[in-house]
């Protein structure tokens, strides 16, 4: 890549961030406004948390098969054409006239969303390794953000119009976007012409057998995201149920608390650059783990629940900032692949977590939920401790 650092203003950092915020936002739409989607497909709640894994297996195959293309083709030209595009995929979630062609929507927008991880480490690279961490900092709290507001946004429009106004609203938001990202992306012209797009999938097996960090990161990740995902796919049940008899406007508001992870990402992406990126995926971990101990016990309460939140978001954060940064450490000519590696498992863990947590709220209830997502963050704290306990 042509050095392009001196358009890293904060101008420019800030649109790519609100890039990766808006596009991601697309995934997750669906989350406060299941009940009403499900009441006017006339289909079960369970089936709307097919919605929400179909979505994110889409977007997992999406990083499989689109993003390494970051790695030889024109990166403006990728993320301008895959910005597009990701506005027609909600357009035909807007349009579908029956439940099976608004699953298959989902899966489409969950495709054409991987902007954002193209994104993240062309900014990488642009930064440098001093900054990097900063930087990677300032674009996963867009990310994050963008995942939030995309809760508040769609619970509130919601319910003040119809569910599919959310999906002629998004796209109008994304069409603007891409006219900014036309005007003010660096026409950077290079590619890898040496690298074929065969030959840059073949590769991928082997840079996760000769990398242990990105196996770890990759491994962390699963199970970390599968457990932001178990909360936020079942929210919308636990409030609307008995406990709380919430709807979706109060979703949206709860999304809100959900912000302090990604005001926390900038301060996460310092530390990154400062300290032992190893031991703040530990503290996201503990973060995440104390957050499901006190959902367990207290959910019921309204000032444990929003506590909880917070501790959930701000700990994903520490584990995504702080191992993408490790991933990105690992080299800039792969640093797409080791980034679709990271994230195919990351998302892998996103569509387990988004079933397995539907599936337990429909068999056990709230307590399936909790439960299941202490599961999940054992095996991370096992992996973590155990596995790869001799890692650096």
């Amino acid at each position: 890549m042509e050095d392009h650092s001196n358009y890293l203003t904060k101008q420019f950092i800030f649109l790519l961030a609100a890039t990766c915020g808006i596009v991601v936002a697309n995934m997750y739409y669906i989350q406060p406004i299941g009940t009403q989607v499900a009441e006017s497909f006339q289909v079960s709640t369970s089936a709307i948390g097919s919605v929400t894994m179909l979505t994110q297996l889409g977007y997992a195959l999406g990083l499989l098969l689109i993003v390494p293309l970051g790695d030889i083709l024109n990166k403006r030209r990728l993320i301008i054409t895959m910005a597009a595009l990701s506005s027609l995929s909600l357009l035909g979630a807007f349009f579908a006239p029956n439940f099976q062609l608004f699953i298959f929507s989902a899966f489409i927008i969950g495709l054409l969303s991987v902007v954002p991880q193209i994104i993240i480490p062309y900014g990488a690279v642009l930064a440098g390794p001093e900054k990097r961490g900063q930087v990677m900092g300032k674009l996963l709290s867009g990310l994050l953000v963008g995942i939030l507001l995309s809760r508040t946004f769609s619970g509130i429009i919601a319910s003040i119009f119809p569910w599919r106004s959310v999906y002629l609203i998004a796209p109008i938001a994304i069409i603007l976007l891409t006219i900014l990202l036309t005007i003010k992306m660096p026409k950077d012209t290079t590619a890898n012409t040496k690298l074929s797009y065969s030959a840059s999938l073949k590769s991928i097996p082997l840079l996760v057998k000769s990398q242990k960090v990105l196996r770890e990161a990759a491994v962390s990740g699963f199970f970390m995201f599968g457990t932001f995902s178990i909360f936020w796919s079942t929210l919308i049940f636990y409030i609307s149920s008995p406990v709380y008899n919430w709807g979706t406007f109060a979703a949206g508001v709860l999304a809100v608390f959900g912000l302090s992870g990604a005001l926390a990402a900038p301060i996460v992406g310092k530390l990154s650059d400062q300290y032992a990126q190893r031991t703040i995926v530990w503290i996201g971990l503990l973060m995440q783990t104390s957050s499901f101990i006190i959902l367990h016990f207290f959910a019921a309460h309204i000032f444990p629940l929003v506590l909880s939140i917070v501790l959930l978001d701000v700990g994903n954060q520490f584990g995504q900032v702080a191992n993408q940064t490790r991933v990105q450490n690992l080299g800039e000519q792969v640093s797409n692949r080791n980034n679709t590696v990271f994230m195919f498992s990351y998302f892998i863990g996103g569509a387990v977590g988004s079933f397995l947590g539907t599936t337990m709220w429909g068999a056990a209830g709230w307590t399936g939920v909790t439960l299941i997502a202490l599961l999940f963050q054992a095996l991370a704290i096992i992996f973590h401790l155990f596995v790869f306990r001799k890692q650096d």
